[in-house]
């Protein structure tokens, strides 16, 4: 009998408090969220609906190729120095990256904007973190089925790039600067945008969030 009046205070106890509720990221100081963890509101995508969607708190990326740009309320959704950081894991043979300094456009890769590359095992040696056909990667820390964080500085000419703290890109933009088929990538302002590269490629991002800088 007392075990049972123990079951039955158990019981009770759980329905008046509830299941824990999920911790949720702090987010560091001076950063604003860019993603609500549970809609694609503030965001909007190019070509084919359906490449992105939410689940379990990440945006997955899986699909046509499109873009999701962000358009919302912070900084007018134009930035030019900044820190950018989110969460990122891509499942095997993955392809996407996340842009900067972009503008909207309704179809193909962006041509505005500095792409940075997400890709750990896909068929393009270009590896995750480079800067895509400025200053690419052929070997990096993060693996797919997990979870890595990435940093992306821009202050004034000057484009730093971490994986998990780690620099993988420092780079400094040359005066007149102009890159062999790509006449829009250079430094000035603009949104930024996550790359559904194609429908074999999956790819999740979380936490995304950004900290103007002066």
């Amino acid at each position: 009998m007392k075990n049972l009046l123990a079951l039955l205070l158990v019981v009770v106890c759980l329905q008046s408090y509830g299941a824990p509720k999920e911790k949720k990221t702090k987010i560091p100081k001076g950063f604003v969220s860019l993603f609500d963890g549970k809609t694609l509101n503030d965001w909007k995508f190019s070509e084919k609906e359906g490449t992105f969607s939410v689940k379990d708190g990440a945006i997955v990326v899986h699909g046509m190729r499109s873009h999701l740009y962000y358009d919302g309320p912070v900084q007018n959704h134009v930035f030019k120095n900044f820190e950018l950081k989110a969460d990122v894991m891509t499942e095997p043979g993955a392809n996407s990256g996340i842009y900067f300094h972009t503008l909207f456009q309704q179809s193909g890769f962006p041509d505005k904007g500095y792409e940075v590359q997400v890709n750990n095992s896909h068929s393009d040696w270009k590896r995750t973190g480079g800067l895509y056909d400025v200053q690419d990667l052929k070997e990096v820390p993060t693996k797919d089925n997990e979870w890595f964080t990435m940093d992306i500085i821009v202050v004034d000419q000057h484009i730093v790039i971490k994986l998990n703290g780690k620099t993988v890109v420092d780079y400094i933009e040359p005066a007149d600067v102009k890159y062999k088929g790509h006449p829009e990538r250079k430094i000035a302002t603009g949104t930024f945008a996550l790359q559904g590269h194609d429908p074999k490629s999956i790819v999740y991002i979380k936490n995304i969030m950004v900290k103007p800088l002066p």
